[in-house]
Formats: C-alpha cells, structure tokens, sequence
C-alpha cells in the first residue's frame, strides 16, 4: 500500500514537473506534445496512486499491490525524468547544440539508480543477488557486448563530431544525410527515398567520407561530370569554350565560389576525355545538378561546332536528302527569319541570302546568359526559335536584377553591338530551348561595305526602338537612366560607318 508521505513526494514530484514542463513549452513551442505526453504519464501515475492508497485495502494479493505501486511509481518518474531532461537539453541548454544520446543515456541512468533505490526500499537484497548471480551476469554482459559497442560508439561519434546531424556521409558505396544518432544506430536518409541503419560500432570501425565538410565548417562537395571531345578539337580550345559557357549560365545549386573547373582527363581511343569540376551546394540534388551540367555543356559543344563522337548507327534511304540539299534547307530556314525581322528590311532577297550563309547556329537552353549587360560586343543575335528574359543586373546600383522584357521568336537583340561595336546594354537569358543566328562583324562588313546607303535605314529602326525603351528606363532610377544612351539618328549613322570604318 502506498503511504500518505510516498503520495505527497509523488505529487511534489508531479507538481514540479509540470512547472517544468510550462518552462519548456515558454522556450520551445513545438515540444507541446512531448510535454503533453509526459505530463499525462505524471497524472496517470499520481491518480493511480491517490486510488491505490484508497481502496487497495480490498485486494488481498499483497503483491499485485505492491506490483501496481510500483508500475504507478515507475510512470512518474519516467515522465519526470523525460520532461527535466527536455528541459534542459532541448531548452535551457538548445544553444550548446548538446548530442541528444547524452540525454538518452541520462535517462537510461536515472531510471537504474531509481530500480536500484525502490528495490532497496521494498527490502531486496541487491548483494545477495549480484553475489548468487555471478553466471547468469556474465552471459548477460557478453549477450550485450555489441550493443554497448554501439552505445558506446554512438557517445563517441557525438562527443568528438565526427558526425552531426544534418551531415552527408558516404560509407561503403552508400551515400545519405544524417538525419539521426540512437543508442544501437545512426540513420542516414539517401536521395533514393530511402533510410539506412548503420550500426553505431561500425562507423567507429570502418573508413566514414564526410561530403561538404572541412574540419567544422560546411563547405559545397566537389562534383566531377565527365564528357568526351573528338580529337578534331584542341583540347585548350574546348576547356576555354566550356568554361566559358558555364560561367555564362545560372544553374542552380553550382557554387560560384570555389569556381568551377574544366580538365583534360584522359586520351581515349576515338576522343579526349575531359571533366567538369563544379562544388555542389545542396547534395540533395546531386543527380538533377550533374544532368543540368550535362545539358549545358551539350549545348556549349553546339554552339561551337564540337562532336562529342559517341558510336552511331546510321540508317540511309534511297531519297534521303543529302549535305548540299540540307545545307539550302537551312539557308532559306536563314533567309526566311531574316525577311521577318524589320532590321533587315532593306536588304533584297539576295542580300538576305548572303547575310544567311554568314550566321551561325547558337542554341541555348534554360538559363543560360546569352549575353551579359556591361560585355564588349561586336555581335547581334538573331532569336529564331524560343524565348528569352532581358533584364538590368545594375537596378539602379541595388544589386538585384530587374526584368525589362521578353522577347519572342522571331527576334533579335544585341544590335548596338554589331552595328556601333558598343557594350551590351542588358543581360539576355535563355527561357527555355533557344536556337539563336550569331552574326559578327566580319559577317556582315562586306554587305554594309556595298550598300552604305542602308545605313540610314537601319540606323532609323534602332532609333525607334531606342525610343520604345525609353518607357522602361522611366521606372528605373536616375543612375540607370544616366547609363542608358540616346542617339540621334545622323549621330548613330556616323557611329556605324565609323565602326565599319566607312568613308563618306
């Protein structure tokens, strides 16, 4: 039967915990549950005692009552014990970022010292039966050998940091984030949707990679995308090319700081083996960022006319059209988006034929920079397919990037550059799948050569768009419309012919 005096300590003991327990909801709100949960085992033990006190005189079985006291005890402490620790470790202490299998070993201590302390009270004889039990002991010990082991690892691998919650850990081909550290095991969540189970014991015994670490700090992981370049290449010339169109292109999750690299790898049989070195932010999404970088580059190689030669099967029919009969397909593809583009209305249809033979195949894909505000240009782009955002990276010194419009195909941007040789005026990303016609200077030197009169006609469409600009540059501030520059028509005219170095 459970004593007036062992009652009022259970209710002191519960009072105190509930106080406890509003001084953790007070510093952590989102622990209400837990604090719900254990305060409810406090109440259910404490009312379960008042009960026993009350009417356990009716049961004659001795030990089934001092069995239930014992079991209502063990509630209250349980709760006690679990909401002071909380207390603690996830509230007064939550700054020291203290390893929470402190917090369990605490408990499981707490809860041998209180058997330990209520068997003495019910008069056990604890010397007796570590003494008569010295066998049964030892068996007991080597059954649990390699559960302390893992006990004592998962201490170990909290106390020294060698792994954190939060970590990304590679160990024996499998990869994942620590999402938890227990007494027998650490969980690790792979991007597979799956949890794995390591035994703690293992992770002291075996080599564990830590990703995106070094030392404390938290640093972006290496990534390494391998692609090949046919020997036709100068492999300076594809590191220099690739390299540059990933500077050019904002893919998500790729570190701008370390910068990536590009390396001659290896000499294949049929190609050079090169490799992308980029550092991944977010390892959550390392399968998606590598098949970005993939298509960047893909489309870098295009631009430039590289083969990644890969075996082909090639399947040819009788009427199939061949290399001279492609090439005029394209040419008139060419000449036919040029006729649609009102800069080069002057130009008769045979000029738009030789204008065509000098562009370029550009295609781009999503966010990639086609071309970037502040650049030296000698270049216009002709948007034949696709769509792109044109935006002002100053803002009017802000440092955030306004979008001043989009452009559809069949477009063209960059115009100042090619026809006066001045900077880019904006920055231009790609929107999705884009095939852009380069034309440079030296493309289009021999037609404003022989008919220097379409200066002036050219000259009045991008005054006119000049003039359509203007409205944008009102909503922006006075330094970004300081920076915009307005030509007149005879000033623009004198610009070009001085730039195509064209006597009157």
């Amino acid at each position: 039967m459970p004593t007036p005096d062992l009652i009022l300590d259970a209710e002191l003991f519960v009072a105190a915990g509930l106080v406890l327990a509003l001084a953790t909801l007070w510093l952590r709100r989102d622990l209400r549950q837990n604090m719900f949960n254990m305060s409810v085992a406090m109440g259910v033990g404490l009312v379960g005692l008042v009960l026993l006190g009350r009417y356990g005189g009716a049961l004659t079985d001795a030990t089934i009552t001092s069995v239930a006291r014992e079991v209502l005890l063990l509630l209250i402490a349980i709760g006690f014990t679990r909401i002071l620790l909380m207390f603690v470790f996830q509230g007064a202490l939550r700054r020291l970022a203290i390893p929470r299998i402190i917090a369990d070993v605490l408990i499981a201590a707490v809860l041998v010292v209180f058997g330990i302390i209520r068997m003495k009270v019910v008069g056990v004889n604890l010397a007796g039966i570590i003494t008569t039990s010295a066998v049964i002991t030892g068996v007991i010990a080597f059954s649990l050998q390699e559960t302390l082991g893992n006990l004592w690892g998962g201490v170990a691998l909290q106390l020294d940091n060698t792994c954190r919650i939060g970590d990304w850990i590679r160990m024996e081909g499998t990869s994942g984030q620590v999402v938890g550290i227990r007494w027998r095991y650490t969980s690790i969540a792979t991007n597979m949707g799956e949890t794995v189970i390591i035994p703690n014991s293992q992770l002291i015994k075996n080599r564990v990679t830590v990703l995106g670490r070094r030392g404390d700090d938290r640093i972006p992981a290496r990534r390494s995308v391998d692609f090949t370049v046919s020997y036709d290449t100068p492999p300076s010339r594809v590191i220099a090319a690739v390299a540059d169109g990933l500077a050019h292109a904002e893919i998500r999750n790729v570190a701008s700081d370390p910068p990536l690299i590009v390396v001659c790898a290896d000499f294949g049989e049929n190609a050079i083996h090169y490799s992308v070195r980029y550092w991944l932010t977010d390892l959550a999404h390392d399968i998606w960022t590598d098949s970005q970088v993939r298509i960047h580059v893909t489309a870098t190689l295009a631009r430039h006319g590289m083969e990644i030669p890969l075996p082909q099967r090639v399947l040819t029919r009788r009427h199939a059209a061949g290399a001279p009969e492609r090439h005029e397909r394209d040419l008139a593809a060419r000449s036919a988006t040029l006729s649609r583009i009102e800069l080069f209305a002057a130009l008769t249809d045979t000029e738009r034929r030789a204008l065509a033979a000098e562009l370029a195949d550009f295609p781009y894909v999503a966010d990639d920079v086609i071309a970037r505000q502040g650049e030296a240009a000698d270049s216009l782009f002709i948007l034949a397919h696709g769509r792109v955002g044109v935006y002002d990276d100053s803002a009017g010194g802000t440092g955030a990037r306004d979008h001043l419009a989009t452009l559809d195909a069949p477009s063209y941007f960059g115009e100042m550059g090619l026809l006066a040789g001045q900077a880019r005026g904006a920055t231009v990303i790609a929107e999705g799948d884009v095939l852009c016609y380069r034309l440079d200077k030296a493309g289009f030197d021999a037609i404003v050569r022989a008919r220097a009169e379409m200066i002036e006609s050219m000259s009045k469409v991008v005054i006119a768009r000049q003039s359509a600009n203007d409205a944008r540059l009102q909503a922006l501030s006075a330094d970004a419309r300081a920076k915009a520059v307005s030509y007149s028509a005879a000033e623009l005219v004198r610009r070009i012919k001085s730039f195509f170095a064209i006597r009157d």
